[in-house]
C-alpha cells in the first residue's frame, strides 16, 4: 500500500541535482550519445520498415482514460500476485539479451536493481553473464529464465534444468524467434552482437552445448550458437515435453492470437506474455496492446497474462492493466538506463515509471491495480472498454 497524501511524487524529482533523463525520448537521446552506433542501433531498432515498432506506440495512443473523481485515493495498492508470491508493483523486467553491450556489468547490474526494487527479473538465454552468475549475484531476487529453443533440443532442456537448479522460479519460452527478424539497422551498421560474443554467458557454461563443439575456440562457439539459436521446428509437442521435464511454471512469450492462447492453456502452459518482441521480429504485426483484449477474453482468468512490447511510460502500464493484463514487462527503457548509469540508472528508470503509474492510478480514480479493471477507456473510434 502506497500513501499518496504525504509528499508529492513529482516534486521529489525537482531538486538541485542534475536531472536524470525522465521521458523515453530523452533516455533514448542520451543513450545514443553514450553508446556506439552498432549497440545503440541494435537496442533501438525494429524489424524491416519498423511498422511493428510504430504499431506498438500507436496502440497506446488509441486509448484514452475516462477518470472518475470524488474517491478517496490517499492509499494506493499497487501490489500484484504471480505464482503464489506478492510483489509491490505490477512491473517486471522483460528479457533483453546481451546487456554487456550497454554496460560492463551487464545482467548483474540489472538483477541488482531488480533485487533492490523487488521486481521480478527475466533473464535472457542470450545473456553476457551466465544464469549461475546472475543467481549468485542476487540469490534472493525473483528470477525467471527466458528460454530460446535450440535446434538441438537437448540444449534447451539442459538450460531449463540449470535454471531450475540455480533457483529460478519460472521458464519463459519465447515462441516468435523461429528465425531472426529482418533487421536493416544491424545490416547498415554491420553489427552482430552474437558474432561478437555478447551472448556467450549461458552457452559456454552449458555442458550439452559445449559437447557439440569440435573445440573450445571462439569461432566454434559462435558457429555453434548460430546453428542452434533458431528453431523453425518448435511445436506444441516440444512444449509438452518441456512441461514434463521441469517443475517450474512455463509461460509462453510472443502470443498475439487468442487461439494460440487457448492452445497454450490446453497444453498446460501456466502463463501468457502478449508480445511482438518489441517490434524486432516480424514487421507489420499488430501492436501488443491491440492484441491484449481478445487474449484476455480467451484466457478468462485461467492463467496470468503479462503485456510486453512498447511500454515506455507509467501511463502505458496503466492502460495495459486496465485492459486486463496482470502485469507489465519493461524492456528498452531500462536498457537505456543501464547504458547511462549501470544499476543506478536502471533503478532510476524503473522508479520513475512506477511513480508515474502510482500518480496515474490515483488521478484515474482507482485505488488498486485490480480496481483499474473498472476504469473506462475510450478508443479513437468512440467505442468503450472497461
Amino acid at each position: 500500500m502506497t500513501n499518496t497524501a504525504h509528499g508529492d511524487l513529482l516534486l521529489k524529482n525537482i531538486n538541485a541535482q542534475a536531472p536524470f533523463p525522465i521521458s523515453f525520448a530523452d533516455l533514448e537521446q542520451a543513450a545514443a550519445q553514450k553508446l556506439a552506433a552498432g549497440p545503440f542501433g541494435y537496442i533501438r531498432s525494429g524489424a524491416g520498415g519498423e511498422q511493428t515498432l510504430r504499431n506498438n506506440r500507436a496502440a497506446f495512443e488509441r486509448y484514452s482514460i475516462v477518470p472518475r473523481f470524488l474517491t478517496d485515493v490517499s492509499n494506493i495498492d499497487t501490489s500484484i500476485e504471480l505464482f503464489g508470491k506478492t510483489y509491490p508493483t505490477p512491473l517486471l523486467f522483460a528479457p533483453v539479451g546481451m546487456n554487456g553491450m550497454a554496460h560492463d556489468e551487464g545482467e548483474l547490474a540489472v538483477v541488482g536493481a531488480a533485487h533492490h526494487l523487488r521486481i521480478p527479473y527475466i533473464q535472457s538465454t542470450v545473456s553476457t553473464c551466465s544464469l549461475e552468475e546472475v543467481a549468485q549475484a542476487a540469490p534472493d531476487a525473483t528470477k525467471w529464465f527466458q528460454l530460446y529453443w535450440s535446434t538441438n533440443e537437448e540444449i534447451a532442456y539442459s538450460m531449463a534444468a540449470r535454471a531450475e537448479a540455480a533457483g529460478f522460479e519460472a521458464i519463459v519460452l519465447t515462441v516468435d524467434t523461429v528465425m531472426l527478424g529482418w533487421r536493416e539497422e544491424d545490416v547498415r551498421n554491420q553489427f552482430s552482437p552474437l558474432k561478437l560474443g555478447y551472448a556467450k554467458g549461458n552457452y559456454i557454461n552449458d555442458p550439452v552445448f559445449m559437447a557439440t563443439l569440435p573445440d573450445d575456440s571462439f569461432e566454434s562457439y559462435v558457429k555453434g550458437v548460430l546453428q542452434n539459436i533458431f528453431h523453425p521446428t518448435l511445436s506444441w509437442e516440444n512444449i509438452r515435453e518441456l512441461k514434463r521435464r521441469t517443475n517450474l511454471p512455463i509461460l509462453l512469450k510472443g502470443i498475439l492470437h487468442p487461439e494460440d492462447a487457448k492452445q497454450a492453456i490446453a497444453n498446460g502452459v501456466d502463463g501468457i506474455i502478449v508480445s511482438n518482441h518489441g517490434g524486432r521480429q516480424l514487421d507489420g504485426v499488430v501492436g501488443s496492446l491491440d492484441a491484449l483484449p481478445a487474449i484476455v477474453e480467451a484466457v478468462n482468468g485461467q492463467v496470468p497474462i503479462i503485456l510486453d512490447s512498447g511500454v515506455y511510460r507509467g501511463m502505458d502500464a496503466l492502460k495495459a492493466l486496465a485492459l486486463g493484463a496482470d502485469a507489465v514487462a519493461i524492456g528498452r527503457p531500462f536498457v537505456y538506463g543501464l547504458a547511462l548509469a549501470g544499476q543506478q540508472g536502471v533503478e532510476k528508470v524503473m522508479t520513475n515509471l512506477y511513480d508515474e503509474l502510482k500518480v496515474s492510478i490515483a488521478l484515474a480514480g482507482a485505488t488498486s491495480v485490480k480496481a483499474l479493471r473498472n476504469i473506462t477507456l475510450v478508443k479513437q473510434d468512440g467505442t468503450e472498454r472497461k
